[in-house]
């Protein structure tokens, strides 16, 4: 299948924005070494696409909600086919296909964006004196001269890291200029690719399904480190792209997690006839150590005269006094009271 409609829609985009910025002056001369009319319009053919793929956007978001209102349901299929494989991916498909759910949903917008990098790459490495005259894809002999020779700080953005030595004396640039160049953007380029999956899966969590599970880590830890190698041949303007995509990807996904947050995923699934506060205060008793479940309150004593609680279970209570005991018998004499000290009233 021939890809020629891919490169011909990138260029009209790439050369459209340059139109814009050139028939506002931008293109006249350069700025620090830099030809910004062609560095903007690659940005923005970042924006542009981003904005057609925003609805793609959201129904990844939509996808990836569905999935983990279903994490508690997968949870419960791999407990009752555990070590039956075959199994539990066919439940698991039912489940998908019941709830609407699409656990590829989250790819999508890679998988739609990929032939734009394509084609952007391909443009790009086209960009050599050697093809003057053989203008395709809509291209005047005046737009590609001014492409083929445009810079960003004194380097060309048609140079890459692995350029061959013909290749740069072809374009006038310095080899050590545009490796350093070339390899802080690459650099640029992994740590923000690394970045704008690790953002999605601190919101949203790590999933449950297997095969969900190992695309994250594809998509967390494999892409950036294919972009080491990669990332050698990639001429500047597709790096230049890459960057800004990645920024981009931050930006919108910051605001709509922020807009729409994630719901809230429980610990556990409930028991039956187990309320939702006895699970949040036995979760709560567990959390902290030496405390295996809250005790009984013990009910308050009342204060003694001097505010102290009195005490009925510590201290050994006095046996009462009879007072009849006490009382004089019959025909025996009274006691007298010592003097200065006021007589006893007998009970």
């Amino acid at each position: 299948m021939s890809l020629d409609w891919i490169y011909w829609a990138i260029s009209w985009i790439l050369l459209l924005w340059h139109s814009a910025w050139d028939a506002i002056g931008v293109s006249a001369g350069t700025v620090l070494g830099t030809n910004w009319s062609w560095i903007l319009a690659i940005i923005f053919l970042v924006v542009t696409l981003r904005v057609i793929l925003f609805p793609i956007f959201v129904k990844q978001i939509k996808s990836q909600r569905a999935m983990q209102a279903l994490q508690p349901q997968l949870r419960a299929l791999q407990e009752k086919h555990k070590g039956d494989r075959e199994t539990l991916q066919k439940e698991m498909m039912e489940l998908y296909r019941k709830e609407k759910a699409n656990p590829l949903m989250g790819c999508l917008p890679i998988f739609l964006q990929a032939p734009v990098f394509i084609g952007l790459f391909h443009v790009l490495r086209r960009l050599d004196p050697i093809n003057e005259g053989k203008t395709r894809y809509g291209w005047t002999v005046d737009q590609f001269e001014s492409a083929t020779h445009a810079r960003l700080f004194d380097v060309p953005i048609a140079g890459k890291f692995g350029s061959s030595a013909a290749e740069l004396a072809r374009l006038n640039a310095s080899g050590a200029s545009v490796k350093i160049l070339a390899g802080v953007l690459v650099a640029i380029m992994i740590a923000t690719t690394y970045l704008t999956s690790r953002q999605m899966i601190l919101k949203t969590g790590w999933a449950e399904d297997p095969q969900q599970r190992m695309i994250q880590r594809l998509m967390l830890y494999g892409i950036p480190a294919s972009l080491l190698v990669s990332g050698a041949i990639f001429p500047i303007g597709v790096v230049i792209y890459w960057v800004t995509n990645n920024l981009f990807t931050l930006g919108q996904q910051q605001w709509v997690l922020r807009k729409y947050p994630p719901p809230p995923t429980p610990s556990r699934l409930p028991r039956p006839g187990e309320s939702s506060s006895r699970r949040t205060t036995d979760s709560r008793n567990a959390a902290q150590p030496g405390r295996p479940g809250r005790q009984p309150k013990q009910e308050a004593k009342p204060a003694g005269r001097f505010g102290r609680a009195k005490t009925t279970a510590a201290q050994p209570q006095k046996p009462a006094v009879d007072s009849r005991a006490l009382a004089p018998k019959p025909g025996a004499k009274p006691v007298k009271p010592k003097k200065g000290r006021p007589a006893k009233r007998q009970g």
